[in-house]
């Protein structure tokens, strides 16, 4: 699959999510890797639109700001790309953990590493939408919201997952 053809799968296939747990993990990595990066830059947008309305009323720290712009954009760039990366790859880690547990209540086959890449898929639209959503209002709700869409969006493409061997006793 390319990159693209992943992007369309997290938007509506469940059960291409499913079938990305035999895929490479270095094609799975790359995009996360390239949503990571897009979500960073614009973060680095937002902020440096941002600054100067922000900033405008305090006539110091705008000075402040213009003396060490050469060195606060770089910065800022690579610490939004760090923090994104740190947080993006933490909430794939801990749903991950929680379509293990999906796995394990629907009695199907499936190993972490698979569930990590079928969430890297999951987490994108929520995470899009929750991105959409901040620029009207920062509620606790958005979070839960796109949270649950998430753990749904894990739990449709666990179903696809292959049916644990019965126990020989």
């Amino acid at each position: 699959m390319t990159l693209y053809q992943l992007l369309i799968a997290s938007f509506m296939e469940p059960k291409k999510r499913a079938a990305v747990r035999i895929m490479p993990i270095g094609r799975i990595m790359r995009f996360v890797f390239l949503f990571i990066t897009l979500l960073a830059l614009a973060s680095f947008v937002e902020f440096t639109l941002g600054i100067g309305s922000s900033s405008s009323e305090l006539e110091g720290l705008l000075q402040f700001i213009e003396e060490i712009e050469w060195l606060l954009y770089p910065f800022a760039l690579v610490f939004l790309f760090v923090s994104t990366t740190l947080y993006h790859f933490i909430k794939i880690s801990v749903f991950a953990a929680f379509g293990l547990w999906f796995l394990k209540l629907m009695n199907r086959r499936g190993e972490y590493r698979h569930m990590w890449r079928t969430a890297a898929l999951a987490v994108t639209v929520p995470t899009l939408a929750a991105y959409v959503l901040s620029f009207w209002s920062s509620s606790l709700w958005f979070s839960l919201v796109t949270s649950l869409w998430t753990l749904y969006l894990l739990y449709s493409a666990a179903r696809f997952y292959p049916k644990a061997a019965p126990v020989k006793k």
